[in-house]
């Protein structure tokens, strides 16, 4: 009979083989190309953590490459129970994609805004009179999810999905994206060419708050600028010390948002261009290179499913099988109130190293 203290052992022993399986897939990530791949994956898959997303894509390709699974792209992943509720089971033989996912705690407080107010439930206690009962993560146990392939039963039903021509913006994106730069205090304008404004696609100036984007280029290259330049507005203001990055990471995180909100409306991101990330991620001082690619994949994530959140336009599906979209929280947050679905290792919001500020003025070269 296994004690608690066997279980808590097997628990550590398989939470250390999932931060090394995370740890190799973020040190793939060599190139500007891996690194698009891994954020269009992300952004098919955005119901997930950044560093889930990573940990189901290697497992799947794995299972791929030893035949157990038909593509190389996963379609949908749930866990064996949400997969039983749609009247699916799992296939004898398939292994599942181990996750991380949350152990929360219940916590209260008469003072809400007082951080120091708040103190632990233990199990079935009940708060004190007036108090406020808010559940927050407080570590992380491994879970597991299956693919739609590896499981059998009542056919899913089927999504539609955006299809663009060539150079076609998706429909309400500029207006979705413009209302949000106009909503950040920013004013939206265009520029004649690249030559008005310094040879960029689009220019944020932080110090008249405003946003230019070159008017000669066709519908879909000025969306994927303006949502670059969206990605500045909301993440990059040089008073505050939270964006205070190195300039080439700052680019590197506006172009990032870019094509996740490009890829979740279908359009084409071969075009998004991402220096090589052996160099950025290993240009900050004092921090390794793996830290940096996991904190700027979850910071990027987070940035781009506020964005997507609030528009009004046809997207694709978010890699929850449909019928379950409901129960998957679409945001996780480093101050979790309400358990999620799964947490990430490590937090975008917590790594703050010291770093160059960015100009007052963003240009987009892309």
């Amino acid at each position: 009979m296994a004690t608690n203290e066997d279980r808590r052992a097997a628990r550590d022993a398989k939470l250390d083989e999932l931060h090394q399986t995370l740890t190799g897939a973020v040190e793939q990530l060599v190139s500007g190309d891996d690194w698009k791949r891994a954020l269009t994956f992300a952004a098919n898959f955005r119901s997930r953590s950044f560093n889930n997303t990573l940990l189901i894509w290697v497992q799947h390709q794995a299972a791929f490459e030893q035949g157990l699974v038909p593509d190389p792209m996963p379609s949908y992943v749930a866990g064996y129970k949400q997969w039983q509720d749609l009247g699916r089971q799992v296939q004898k033989g398939q292994p599942g994609y181990q996750i991380l996912a949350p152990v929360t705690g219940r916590f209260a407080s008469a003072t809400p805004a007082d951080a120091e107010s708040w103190h632990r439930l233990k199990k079935f206690e009940k708060p004190r009179a007036g108090e406020v009962v808010r559940s927050k993560m407080i570590g992380v146990r491994p879970a597991y999810v299956w693919d739609a392939s590896q499981t059998a039963g009542d056919p899913l039903p089927e999504t539609p999905s955006p299809k663009l021509l060539e150079g076609e913006a998706p429909e309400g994106l500029w207006a979705g994206l413009a209302a949000q730069i106009e909503a950040a205090g920013f004013t939206l304008s265009d520029a004649p060419d690249a030559a008005s404004i310094n040879g960029a696609n689009g220019v944020t100036n932080y110090t008249n708050h405003t946003v230019l984007i070159r008017a000669d280029m066709d519908d879909a290259a000025r969306v994927k600028t303006l949502a670059h330049e969206l990605g500045h507005v909301l993440m990059h203001d040089p008073e505050s010390s939270d964006a205070r990055l190195h300039r080439g990471i700052g680019e590197v995180e506006a172009e990032s948002v870019a094509l996740m909100i490009g890829a979740a409306h279908g359009m084409d991101t071969s075009g998004y261009t991402i220096p090589y990330v052996a160099g950025w991620a290993a240009n900050v001082d004092g921090k390794e290179p793996v830290e940096i690619v996991k904190a700027t994949g979850d910071r990027v994530r987070v940035t781009a499913l506020k964005i997507l959140d609030q528009l009004d336009t046809e997207q694709l599906g978010n890699g929850t099988p449909p019928g379950l979209e409901r129960d998957v929280p679409q945001r996780q947050n480093t101050k979790v109130e309400h358990g999620p679905a799964e947490t990430s290792v490590s937090r975008g919001a917590g790594v703050t190293p010291r770093r160059e500020p960015v100009a007052a003025v963003a240009r987009s070269l892309s």
